[in-house]
């Protein structure tokens, strides 16, 4: 993905709760488990009431049983109660490009409503600020839910 310079901000520019989500989302990065990619990713959820929830990938020798960071996080928020969130951060290792969440992160994201997406480089001095539905414009809905 090729950001646009509207999109990027400085990190020391941010509110001082979403510094601390990157922060975060580094932190969770060093537990990723990925002896195969060794691609370490690291997120961290803020749900609306303040709470932080972090998350790293998980890899698996059968990779499809793997887990991303961003679903890693997710998911602790959801096992805690949470459903609403404000934002989600996300860092990989990439120093030249934003590594922002995978098709079926963004899709699974989208479950609990639009959010702010801050992608950060490690260096942190650089963070692509967009919205959920920016990276993912049409995501699936079910609109008919009844079931037989």
């Amino acid at each position: 993905m090729t950001a646009k310079s509207t999109d990027i901000q400085k990190l020391k520019l941010l509110e001082t709760d979403i510094q601390e989500l990157i922060r975060e989302a580094t932190e969770a990065r060093q537990n990723a488990y990925c002896p195969y990619s060794k691609f370490k990713v690291g997120a961290a959820v803020l749900s609306t009431d303040g709470t932080i929830f972090t998350g790293c990938n998980v890899e698996n020798a059968a990779f499809t049983s793997g887990i991303c960071a961003e679903k890693c996080a997710y998911g602790k928020a959801v096992s805690e109660g949470k459903i609403k969130f404000r934002a989600v951060a996300v860092i990989a290792q990439q120093e030249s490009f934003f590594t922002t969440p995978c098709g079926s992160c963004r899709q699974f994201m989208s479950e609990f409503g639009n959010v702010d997406v801050y992608v950060s480089k490690p260096n942190h001095q650089d963070v692509l600020v967009l919205t959920l539905d920016k990276l993912l414009p049409y995501q699936f809905e079910l609109t008919n839910q009844t079931f037989i």
